[in-house]
């Protein structure tokens, strides 16, 4: 899986078995997943068409699963929780500050599951919605306008058979899900600018707990070299299980897990800012960039 912004539009590639309550919605087979800003004031008469009208200028194929919010896509929050990787754009009310009314989910595992853990996947994700808007003192489980897409690559040797709240595939959606609409509902009524997501991931770091990343001020900063870029902290392209960047280890819970401390792919200023500009761009192409300037 990678992901990307641009122009209103949160585009997620990879090739996907995945379940979809949106626009054109079901269960099968997609390599891409969208959330589409509907900029504020239009009505589309056929979101289907509007969609269809978002892949083409993407430059993409027609095989792919959309949701449509009023949120601004620079208001999405990212959580990542293992191999659970969710998305999360939210909004209630129509204040002067609100950007948009709606809820929606996009979440993707890199571990395979079986079309009925899809499905437990999203109704997992709309009971721990309601949960965290009831937390939030708000007498109300949802709007109208919410959707949620549960996606997963298969890649590996697991696959979840089923994803009910109390399995390891469950457990991960519900936290991420609480913590995630909690954070997304500040950020839509934040007094905030720029382009840049919110990122979340999961710690077990000196007890278990969730840390917003940000690149300004990093307390661990270089972690790899003087001059280092930190756009791509946590990688795009994750797990990659590219060998030559990375390598397989095993986590405090006994399970494999894709560790790649070592890469330096996207730290090398060069590759990032070539990334940030052509977004679409493969791991393969940004691996012989690195290696052209490195002269070898």
């Amino acid at each position: 899986m990678r992901y990307y912004t641009s122009n209103n539009t949160l585009f997620i590639r990879g090739s996907f078995r995945a379940a979809s309550t949106g626009i054109s919605g079901g269960i099968r087979s997609v390599s891409t997943l969208i959330n589409h800003t509907i900029p504020e004031g239009e009505d589309p008469a056929d979101p289907e068409k509007m969609l269809d009208r978002v892949i083409a200028a993407g430059g993409l194929e027609r095989n792919y699963f959309g949701l449509t919010t009023a949120v601004t896509t620079s208001r999405t929050c990212v959580l990542q929780y293992d191999f659970m990787t969710v998305f999360i754009s939210a909004g209630i009310g129509g204040g002067a500050t609100v950007p948009g009314t709606g809820i929606n989910i996009l979440i993707v595992s890199s571990q395979g599951m079986e079309d009925a853990a899809l499905l437990e996947t999203i109704m997992v994700a709309a009971e721990a919605k309601a949960e965290a808007l009831h937390a939030a003192g708000l007498a109300l489980t949802g709007t109208p306008a919410d959707g949620v897409i549960a996606a997963c690559e298969g890649e590996g040797d697991v696959c979840h058979g089923s994803a009910g709240r109390t399995t390891e595939a469950g457990r991960r959606i519900r936290e991420a899900v609480l913590h995630g609409i909690s954070e997304a509902l500040l950020l839509s009524n934040a007094d905030v600018s720029g382009d840049r997501t919110a990122f979340f991931v999961f710690s077990r770091f000196r007890g278990e707990h969730w840390v917003e990343w940000n690149p300004e001020n990093c307390p661990y900063y270089p972690c790899h070299f003087e001059g280092q870029s930190c756009d791509y902290c946590y990688c795009p392209f994750y797990p990659c299980h590219d060998e030559s960047l990375g390598e397989w280890t095993e986590s405090s819970g006994g399970s494999r897990v894709w560790n790649c401390a070592r890469c330096l792919l996207l730290h090398e200023p060069e590759v990032a800012a070539y990334l940030k500009k052509f977004p679409k761009a493969s791991r393969q192409e940004l691996m012989q960039r690195a290696t052209k300037r490195n002269g070898s």
